[in-house]
């Protein structure tokens, strides 16, 4: 492990945490492609396809990007390449989080008012805000960008109180708090010893419990879809 990260600079891993950071989530990237796989054989409308590319996409993207730029930064070559993908790194986390709530908000039946109909679209802005805030303050203000995570990832739970049917909801809860638990790990950096890989394994666990509620309770579901975007 060496020693903290000071002001706006990186934390630079040792050799054995640059290989962890690479394998925990290179082991997800192949997972992450067969399961977008059976989330598109198995939607049977428009709107559970549409979803499935959304979350499926972000799916693969966060693993793949993840893996390709952790695997740039240890090779220590490629410095442009290196700062372009941290930059990507981060801002797909936006969009992962928007899309692993897209299914739920386009597919369960919520009871009416402006904010159920319209959470999609605030989810969403917020993701775009935070990848504009992500380019021009890249590495800095590092604990309120992890701030911004969060609250675009407990937002949506606004939806919990109006949604009829509740099937998966407790899983999404679970996985939930699997990524904030995670986020821990995350801001520990030259505190504990690989402790960006152990984050990665979390992201795993919360990504795989996300994946299962999405597929048995949403696309695998037999119920119809609601009306959306009339």
């Amino acid at each position: 492990m060496n020693a903290r990260a000071s002001g706006n600079k990186a934390y630079v891993p040792t050799d054995l945490e640059h290989i962890a950071n690479v394998l925990t989530h290179a082991l997800s990237v192949i997972p992450s492609l067969i399961g977008m796989f059976l989330l598109l054989q198995r939607s049977d409308d428009k709107w559970k396809f549409f979803s499935g590319v959304v979350y499926g996409t972000a799916l693969v993207a966060l693993f793949f990007v993840s893996t390709f730029f952790h695997y740039v930064f240890y090779t220590r070559k490629f410095r442009s390449l290196k700062e372009i993908l941290h930059m990507c790194d981060r801002a797909i986390i936006y969009i992962f989080i928007a899309a692993s709530y897209t299914p739920w908000l386009l597919l369960k039946d919520t009871e009416g008012n402006f904010w159920t109909r319209n959470l999609s679209w605030i989810v969403w802005t917020m993701a775009v805000l935070g990848i504009v805030y992500q380019y021009y303050f890249h590495e800095r203000y590092k604990t309120l960008e992890t701030l911004f995570y969060l609250i675009i990832g407990i937002t949506p739970g606004y939806a919990w109180f109006y949604v009829r049917e509740k099937s998966g909801l407790w899983e999404l809860c679970i996985g939930g708090l699997v990524y904030i638990t995670g986020v821990m790990f995350f801001k520990c950096d030259g505190r504990i010893p690989c402790a960006h890989a152990i984050w990665h394994l979390f992201v795993n666990i919360g990504a795989t419990i996300h994946f299962y509620a999405v597929y048995t309770h949403l696309i695998n579901a037999n119920d119809q879809p609601k009306e959306i975007m009339s």
